[in-house]
This record gives C-alpha cells, sequence and structure tokens, in this order.
C-alpha cells in the first residue's frame, strides 16, 4: 500500500507542476499585488480543489463528469471567466503605460481568494481528473472514499506548496516588474495566457 501511495502522490506532484489557469491566476496576483494577495489566491485555489474533493468522494463530481449538458454549462461559464480576468489584465497593461514610476500600477480589484476558488471551481476539468483518474491512483488497501479522500488532501497540499512557493518567488522579484515597462509586458503576456487557456477550456471536451 506504501509504494502505491508514493507512485500515487508522484502522479499529482507531476500533475501539479504543469502550467495552467490555476498557475496563471497566481502569476496575474503575485506580480501585480505582492506575496499575501499571491498566497490568498493560492489559498482560494486550494480550498476549490477540496471542495471539488468532497464531491468527487460524494459522487457528484461524477455526474458532472458524465453530464454533457452540465459538463458545458460549468466549462463555458469558467472559460468566460478566464477570458475576463485575461481581458482585464491586457486593459491595465495600457493603462500602466501612461502611469509614471511614482504612481504605479493599478493592482486587480476583487478578493483574490474568492478569485482563486472560482477560477479553480469553474475548471470542469478537476472534477473529471478527480473522478476519472484519481480513484485509480488510491491505495488498494483502504476503501474507495477513504483512498480518494486522502488522494485529494496530498494533492492539495502539494498544490498549495507548489503555488505558494510561486508566488513568493514572484514576489521576491517584485522590484524589476513594478519597472512600468516590465510590468505592462508581464500583463500582456499574463493576459494573453488568461485568453488562451479560456479558449483551451472551452474548446476541450471531457
Amino acid at each position: 500500500m506504501l509504494i502505491q501511495f508514493l507512485a500515487a502522490a508522484g502522479v499529482l506532484a507531476v500533475l501539479t507542476v504543469v502550467p495552467g489557469p490555476d498557475m496563471a491566476v497566481v502569476t496575474r496576483r503575485a506580480v501585480s499585488s505582492g506575496w499575501r494577495d499571491g498566497l490568498r489566491t493560492v489559498g482560494g485555489i486550494t480550498a476549490g480543489l477540496l471542495v471539488w474533493g468532497v464531491l468527487a468522494v460524494a459522487g457528484l463530481a461524477a455526474v458532472l463528469a458524465a453530464s454533457a449538458t452540465a459538463y458545458t454549462v460549468v466549462k463555458l461559464v469558467g472559460a468566460a471567466y478566464l477570458v475576463f480576468l485575461g481581458v482585464q489584465t491586457l486593459l491595465r497593461s495600457r493603462r500602466t503605460e501612461a502611469r509614471t514610476v511614482a504612481t504605479g500600477a493599478a493592482a486587480p480589484v476583487g478578493n483574490p481568494w474568492r478569485t482563486g476558488l472560482v477560477s479553480n471551481l469553474l475548471n470542469p476539468k478537476v472534477a473529471v481528473f478527480y473522478t476519472g483518474l484519481l480513484p485509480t491512483l488510491a491505495p488498494s488497501g483502504l476503501s474507495p472514499h477513504t483512498g480518494m479522500a486522502l488522494l485529494v488532501l496530498v494533492h492539495a497540499v502539494l498544490t498549495a506548496g507548489w503555488l505558494g512557493g510561486y508566488a513568493l518567488l514572484l514576489a521576491k522579484a517584485r522590484a524589476v516588474f513594478e519597472r512600468p515597462a516590465v510590468r505592462s509586458a508581464m500583463d500582456r503576456v499574463t493576459g494573453v495566457v488568461l485568453i488562451g487557456f479560456g479558449l483551451k477550456v472551452a474548446t476541450t471536451q471531457p
């Protein structure tokens, strides 16, 4: 059972570090508002994973994964939210160009924790992952619900650690990002990435 658990944790670790919408949202917050907002965003994302985990253990996420209509609705709403964040970031990059170093750039509006939570909850791929792959990784020595719950906790801890460290790293280099030209360029890149992930979410299939 221990070997199975370590193997599952390794798979989860690899999946955690793969760049995705969560990382783009954290980038946006940590660069613009500093490490505190970056970590709050990570907290919201982690809370979203725990919610998905509870739904998966309860079997509700499987309903979403199996229902084409429900999946499409969540997918399109989530895609629209990512595109909205991307457009908002691109607009901020234009405002940044018009500001001086003394005034600085405006930080993103909205609660960072809520932003992380909503972006994660509106990602139907998490539901598919938790109901499709996670049960196959659960250690055979535990009951299905216990094994699933354990792996959800592991995934949440790995995500919090990885994205939290990433947010702190970005915040350390924030002095560089404070330069108007660098901030504007970073906002453009982040905005395009968020819109790209939004379009990818909108066009992917279960």
